[in-house]
């Protein structure tokens, strides 16, 4: 019995190490190169390119997107994460709500298909028409009950003025 206590213990003791320095090497790894390959993949993705369009050049609440594009909140913050990941959004938490903006990368060739996406999208009707109905809630007198106390993005209440 007292084998198998030791056994234990020291199976403990090697995960413990083991965890310790799998998350030295996490938290320590160096920058590498921009990942062109996650870059593309992100913009792939319908849903991920119609977040980007409700972006835009604002700074959006989780909620609103969940309300335009009336999809669940896991699935849409799965999709930020990817954007996050890819380096195309960066987020900002408030209290409760998390806010996400389109981020510049600091690759040339990355920030320049960005760019020449951004204006595509914008032309898109599809797109637009999923900007209109961000507008039509952000600007609404009163929001819905979903999304009460959520603050608004800034540049479209400014719209709606």
């Amino acid at each position: 019995m007292k084998n198998y206590a030791s056994a234990a213990h020291v199976s403990r003791r090697i995960c413990k190490i083991l965890f310790v320095l799998r998350y030295r090497t996490v938290m320590t790894r160096k920058p590498t190169t921009f990942d062109k390959e996650l870059f593309f993949r992100a913009l792939a993705d319908r849903t991920r390119l119609r977040l980007l369009n409700l972006l835009g050049a604002d700074e959006v609440c989780v909620c609103f997107f969940v309300e335009v594009l009336k999809t669940n909140q896991p699935k849409i913050s799965r999709h930020l994460a990817y954007l996050r990941r890819a380096g195309i959004v960066g987020a900002r938490r408030e209290g409760q709500w998390m806010h996400y903006r389109i981020v510049k990368p600091d690759d040339p060739g990355a920030a320049q298909v960005l760019e020449d996406v951004m204006s595509w999208l914008a032309g898109d009707q599809e797109m637009q028409r999923d900007r209109q109905r961000l507008e039509r809630v952000c600007c609404a007198p009163q929001l819905p009950v979903s999304i009460q106390g959520a603050p608004r993005p800034t540049s479209l209440t400014q719209i709606g003025r």
